[in-house]
């Protein structure tokens, strides 16, 4: 049996991987951690880290940046390796992600839906197959309207995916806009468009458009919840892993 740690409990995903792990007989939630907390959840919920009983396998992380350097120094100190899944971290905050990496398990994705990891791996097979032939490549994500950011990370890991396929000499260029010229579409660019309305949980396409074909690899998200899934299945790929930098790749690559 794997025992987890909630950290950010009371938040929405902390919910939903709540439930998540009440429902998998492998899995157990020995505790949360949340600043405020009403004492409805069915296992103790703790304002510090420090507070927390010992025999923590894994923390899973869905909070708030601010909380994210006290959760790495916990995590280094103690030795629980931590799935880190909250977003908005400051360069300082990943350099640090990365040192703290050298001392104990972490595992971070720009997303943790194992749908979008699988169509990663997916898309460094065949970009380099449709780039030789002529295919223009386009990212479209759409979101609901309380998104912050844009594009997503989402989208921008989907184009790295692609990226990564290729030599430093021949990737390709990300356009937000083109408003602004009147030219050509040069072969050598990734577009990358957003959109934002209603309630959408997240929507991505991948579009190779060739000559008279068009190859569309698309992802869609109907809850939340498979966030929490991705997340789960991370937790227990990463209990008992040795100190280093692990992906949702990898997980992938265990499933498979």
């Amino acid at each position: 049996m794997i025992n987890v740690v909630m950290h950010g409990c009371n938040g929405k995903m902390g919910q939903v991987i709540s439930g998540i792990v009440a429902a998998d007989d492998n899995i157990n939630m020995l505790a949360g951690v949340d600043k405020f907390d009403d004492g409805h959840n069915p296992y103790p919920v703790f304002a510090n880290l420090e507070d927390i009983p010992e025999g923590a396998d894994v923390i899973i992380d869905f909070s708030t940046a601010t909380a994210v350097d006290g959760l790495l120094d916990y995590c280094a100190e103690k030795n629980i390796p931590v799935v880190l899944c909250t977003t908005g971290l400051t360069p300082e905050q990943l350099n640090k992600v990365k040192e703290t990496s050298g001392k104990v398990a972490i595992l971070k994705s720009a997303n943790m839906s194992l749908g979008i990891n699988l169509l990663m791996k997916v898309l460094k097979e065949i970009s380099p197959v449709l780039a030789e032939n002529g295919f223009d490549i386009e990212v479209v994500e759409k979101h609901h309207n309380l998104k912050l950011d844009a594009p997503s990370g989402t989208a921008i890991a989907l184009a790295d995916s692609v990226n990564s396929a290729f030599d430093e000499k021949d990737k390709y260029e990300y356009v937000y806009d083109r408003s602004g010229r009147r030219l050509k579409r040069p072969q050598k660019e990734i577009g990358i468009s957003a959109v934002r309305g209603g309630t959408i949980v997240g929507d991505h396409d991948v579009i190779f458009a060739g000559q008279d074909e068009v190859v569309t690899l698309s992802h869609t998200a109907y809850s939340k919840a498979l966030f929490g899934r991705g997340a789960v299945s991370a937790a227990k790929f990463l209990a008992g892993k040795p100190a280093g930098m692990y992906d949702m790749s990898m997980v992938i690559d265990e499933l498979i």
